[in-house]
C-alpha cells in the first residue's frame, strides 16, 4: 500500500503515529511520487508545489530603491580600496537609473536622502584623493585617469543637486540605507523568533523534516497529519503570526512616521507609508500676460540699456578740434589690447575699428599712413570672427571686408602708385601694446623698459611731473606729446620712406583668405536657392580685386605674391566659356549701377520706355522718358587672351605647384572651347600625366581629373571617338563623383574617419563649376 494512503489511514487511528505519518506525507509532497497512485497523487503534488512557491509582488518604488541601494553599496565598498575605475562605471549606471526613474522620483516626493548623502560623501572623497598628491602618484595610469574623470563627472552631475546637497550638509542625518539594514536585521530576528516558537510547538515534525524546508510547507504537513494536532498547531502558529504582524506594523508605522517627519523637514525626502497613497496637490503657476505696450516699452528699455553699456565700454573719442592721428592710433591700440581676452566680444572690436577707420577717412582722407593701418587691423579682426575651418563669413561681412580691401588698393594705386605697403615687425607691435597696457595699469617704469625708450621714459614721469613742450615751453598733454613725437619722426624720414606704410599682416594673404571665404560660402549654400545666385554676383567683384592686387604687386616687383594672386584669378576664369563670361560681367555691371532688376519701376522696363526729348507727362510716365536702364558700354574682354597672359606669367614666376595648376587650367580652357589639338599638345609637352601621381596635392589631382574629362568631351565633340575613349576611360571606370569632387560617397561600409569626411567636403567644387555627369557617361559609353 502507498505511503500516501497509509498516511491518510493513520490520521484516523491514533495521535501517537501522527508525527511519523506527517513526516512521510511531507516527504511525498515535496519529492513527488514516482509510481503508484494515479492522477490523484500528481494533483496533490501540484497543490503542494503551488503552495511551496510563494509569489512576491514588488512595487516599482521598491525596485528602484533596491537598485539604488545596491549600486551605492558597491560604490562605498570600492571607495574603501580606491578603485576609481569601478566607481566611475557604477556611478554612470547609477545616473542612468536616476534618469530612467524620473516619474517615480517626482511621484514619491523627490530624490532619496541616502542618494544625496552618497553624493556628498563621494564628492568629499574625490576631492580629498585629488589633494593628496603623494597618494595620487601611487595610482596606476588608468586609475588616475578615472579619478580625474570622476571629478569632472561629479562637478557636472552635482549642479542639479546643489541646493539639496547644501541643505544636507547643513543638517546631515543617518542614511536610509542604514535604516533599511537595521529594519531588515530586526525583521530577521522576528523571523528567527517565529521559527523558534514553531519548532517548540511542533518539535516532532521539525526534527523529522530537513532544515531547508519552509514554514509554509511545515504548516501544510501539520494540517494534513491530524485534525487535533492541526487545530492546536494552527492556533499556536496563528497567535505567533498575529504577534509578528503587530510587531511589523509597529515598525512600519515608526519608519513611516520618521519618513514623514523627514519629508516635513525637507521637500526632497522620499515618501513612505500612507503618504505615498495620498493625492498631492500641485501648485499651478499662471503666467501673467502683460499688455503689449508694456512689453514693447520693456524691450526698448533693454535695448537702450545695452546701447549705453556698449557706449560706456567703447573708447570715447575727443572733439573734432583735438582729434589727431596719434589719438586714433592710441584708441586703436586700446581696442587691440582687448583682442582675445576672456569675455571680450569680437564683434564689438570690429565695430570699434570700423568706426575709427571711418573717422580716419573723413578727417585724414589724404593721409594714407593713418587710414590704411586702421583698415588692415579691421580686416584682421573680421577674419578672427571665424572660429573654425568650417565657419565662413556671412554675406554682409564679406562685402564689408571686400570694400575695405578695395579701398586699400585704390589708395595704393592713387597718385600714380605713390604708396607701398611695409611690414610692421611683431616685436614692435608687442612692445607698443605692452607699453600701452602698462601705462593703463599705472606701471610706467615697466613700460619704459619694455617699449620705446624715449616714449616710455616720458610716460614714466608723466604722472608726477607736468609735460612741457621743449619748443614752446608750455605744458602739454600725453596726446599732444604723442602727436609732436609722431611729427618729429615723420620729418626725419625721406620721401621714399614716407611712401612706405608699415602695416600688420599681408595684403596678399588677406585677398586669398577672402577668396577662400567666398568658396566656402558657395560650398555650404544650397545651389537651388536664390541666395546662391546672389553670391555668384560677387565673383565679378572678387576677380576685379584680384586683378588690381596682382597689378600692385607687379608694380612693386614682388613676383611671388603676384604669381599667387594670378593663379587665384585664373581659377575663377578657366571654367567659363567666353559667351557666358561676357553675359555674367554685363549682368554684374548692371547690378552694380541699378541694383536688383525687380526693384526697378515697371514703367522704365516696359516696351514703351524710349528716350523722349520733350516729354508730355500727361501721356508718358516720368519713369520711362529716359528709356530702359542699360549698363555703361565697355569694350568686350577677351577671356582667352587673359587666361593665356595669366598662365604665361605664372609659368615664368610661379612655384612648381602654381605652374602645374596653371597648366591644367590652361588646358581645361582650350578644351572647353573645343580647341582639342592645342590642349592635347600642351598636355603632352608638359608630361603632367607622368608626374601627377607624385604631386601629393589632392586638389591638384582633382583638377587633373576635371581637365582629362573636359579634354575627352572636346574630342567627342570633334568626332575623335578613339581619343575621347582614351581620355575618359580612367576617370569614368570608377567613382566619378569622388574623382571630380562633385559629391561625397555615403556607403554603408565606408571606412573614412570623421576628419577625412570633413576634409573631403572642404575639397568639393562649387555647383556652378560641375561637369554634367549624364553627358559624361553617355560620351564614355558611346566611345
Amino acid at each position: 500500500m502507498s505511503r500516501f494512503w497509509a498516511a491518510g489511514e493513520s490520521s484516523s487511528e491514533s495521535d501517537s503515529d501522527d508525527s511519523d505519518d506527517s513526516s512521510s506525507s511531507d516527504d511525498d509532497s515535496f519529492t513527488g511520487v514516482k509510481d503508484r497512485g494515479g492522477d490523484k497523487q500528481w494533483v496533490m503534488s501540484d497543490e503542494s508545489d503551488s503552495e511551496d512557491e510563494v509569489r512576491v509582488v514588488i512595487s516599482a518604488k521598491d525596485r528602484f530603491f533596491d537598485a539604488l541601494k545596491k549600486k551605492i553599496q558597491v560604490i562605498r565598498n570600492k571607495m574603501k580600496i580606491s578603485d576609481f575605475i569601478t566607481i566611475q562605471s557604477e556611478f554612470e549606471a547609477l545616473a542612468k537609473i536616476i534618469s530612467k526613474s524620473s516619474k517615480i522620483i517626482t511621484q514619491y516626493g523627490g530624490i532619496p536622502r541616502f542618494y544625496i548623502r552618497m553624493l556628498c560623501d563621494l564628492e568629499d572623497f574625490i576631492l580629498s584623493k585629488i589633494k593628496n598628491k603623494a597618494e595620487f602618484k601611487k595610482y596606476s595610469a588608468s586609475n588616475g585617469r578615472a579619478l580625474n574623470r570622476m571629478k569632472l563627472t561629479l562637478r557636472k552631475h552635482n549642479k542639479a543637486y546643489e541646493k539639496v546637497m547644501t541643505e544636507y550638509r547643513s543638517n546631515p542625518v543617518e542614511s536610509e540605507v542604514e535604516e533599511s539594514s537595521s529594519d531588515s536585521s530586526s525583521d530577521d530576528s522576528d523571523d528567527d523568533s517565529d521559527s523558534d516558537s514553531d519548532s517548540d510547538s511542533d518539535s516532532d515534525s521539525s526534527e523529522s523534516a530537513p532544515k531547508t524546508k519552509k514554514k509554509a510547507a511545515a504548516k501544510v504537513s501539520d494540517s494534513d497529519s491530524d485534525s487535533d494536532s492541526d487545530s492546536d498547531s494552527d492556533s499556536e502558529s496563528g497567535s505567533d503570526k498575529d504577534s509578528d504582524d503587530s510587531e511589523n506594523w509597529d515598525s512600519n508605522s515608526e519608519s513611516s512616521s520618521s519618513s514623514e517627519s523627514e519629508s516635513e523637514d525637507s521637500p526632497y525626502g522620499a515618501l513612505k507609508g500612507r503618504a505615498r497613497w495620498l493625492k498631492s496637490t500641485k501648485v499651478v503657476e499662471t503666467k501673467v500676460k502683460e499688455d503689449k505696450d508694456v512689453r514693447i516699452k520693456k524691450r526698448q528699455e533693454e535695448k537702450e540699456a545695452k546701447k549705453t553699456k556698449s557706449v560706456s565700454r567703447r573708447t570715447i573719442l575727443p572733439d573734432d578740434e583735438s582729434l589727431t592721428p596719434s589719438v586714433l592710433n592710441r584708441k586703436c591700440k586700446e581696442l587691440l589690447m582687448t583682442r582675445g581676452r576672456k569675455g571680450a566680444d569680437p564683434k564689438e572690436l570690429v565695430r570699434g575699428l570700423e568706426s575709427l577707420a571711418k573717422l580716419a577717412r573723413e578727417r585724414f582722407g589724404n593721409d594714407a599712413r593713418v587710414e590704411i593701418p586702421l583698415l588692415m587691423n579691421t580686416v584682421t579682426s573680421m577674419f578672427d570672427l571665424q572660429r573654425s575651418m568650417d565657419d565662413y563669413m556671412e554675406m554682409f561681412q564679406w562685402k564689408s571686408c571686400h570694400s575695405y580691401l578695395t579701398r586699400i588698393v585704390d589708395v595704393l594705386e592713387s597718385e600714380g602708385g605713390r604708396y607701398t605697403l611695409g611690414v610692421l615687425a611683431a616685436e614692435d607691435l608687442a612692445n607698443d601694446l605692452l607699453m600701452e597696457r602698462s601705462s593703463k595699469s599705472g606701471k610706467k617704469m615697466k613700460g619704459a623698459a619694455g617699449g620705446n625708450a624715449v616714449e616710455g621714459a616720458v610716460s614714466a614721469v608723466s604722472t608726477d611731473v607736468e609735460l612741457i613742450n621743449p619748443e614752446t615751453g608750455e605744458t602739454e598733454t600725453e596726446d599732444e606729446r604723442a602727436e609732436r613725437i609722431r611729427l618729429d619722426k615723420l620729418s626725419k624720414l625721406t620721401e621714399e620712406e614716407k611712401n612706405i606704410i608699415p602695416v600688420v599682416g599681408s595684403f596678399s594673404m588677406f585677398v586669398q583668405r577672402l577668396d577662400d571665404e567666398y568658396t566656402k560660402s558657395l560650398q555650404r549654400t544650397s545651389p537651388h536657392s536664390a541666395e546662391y545666385v546672389l553670391r555668384l554676383r560677387d565673383e565679378g567683384r572678387l576677380v576685379k580685386l584680384l586683378k588690381d592686387a596682382q597689378s600692385y604687386y607687379t608694380r612693386v616687383g614682388n613676383t611671388d605674391e603676384a604669381s599667387e594672386l594670378s593663379l587665384v584669378e585664373l581659377e575663377h576664369l578657366y571654367y567659363r566659356h567666353d559667351t557666358i563670361a561676357t553675359a555674367v560681367d554685363r549682368a554684374g555691371d548692371f547690378f552694380g549701377l541699378y541694383g536688383e532688376n525687380s526693384m526697378l519701376h515697371p514703367s522704365c522696363i516696359s516696351s514703351s520706355a524710349v528716350v523722349v526729348e520733350t516729354p508730355d507727362y500727361n501721356l508718358v510716365h516720368p519713369g520711362s522718358v529716359r528709356g530702359k536702364p542699360t549698363a555703361i558700354p565697355t569694350p568686350p574682354t577677351d577671356f582667352s587672351a587673359r587666361v593665356t597672359d595669366l598662365s604665361a606669367y605664372i609659368y615664368q614666376h610661379g612655384s612648381d605647384r602654381s605652374k602645374t595648376r596653371a597648366m591644367l587650367c590652361h588646358i581645361f580652357h582650350h578644351a572647353l572651347h573645343d580647341r582639342f589639338l592645342e590642349a592635347r599638345d600642351l598636355l603632352l609637352m608638359s608630361h603632367l600625366q607622368d608626374v601627377i601621381l607624385n604631386a601629393g596635392d589632392t586638389s591638384t589631382m582633382i583638377l587633373f581629373n576635371r581637365m582629362m574629362v573636359t579634354l575627352g568631351l572636346a574630342a567627342f565633340r570633334n568626332g575623335l571617338i578613339w581619343d575621347a575613349h582614351q581620355c575618359l576611360s580612367d576617370v569614368c571606370s570608377g567613382r566619378v563623383r569622388e574623382l571630380l569632387a562633385q559629391g561625397v560617397s555615403s556607403g554603408r561600409f565606408s571606412e573614412k574617419t570623421p576628419e577625412q569626411e570633413k576634409a573631403e567636403k572642404r575639397r568639393q567644387v562649387p555647383y556652378h563649376q560641375h561637369i554634367n555627369l549624364d553627358l559624361l557617361e553617355a560620351s564614355h559609353l558611346i566611345s
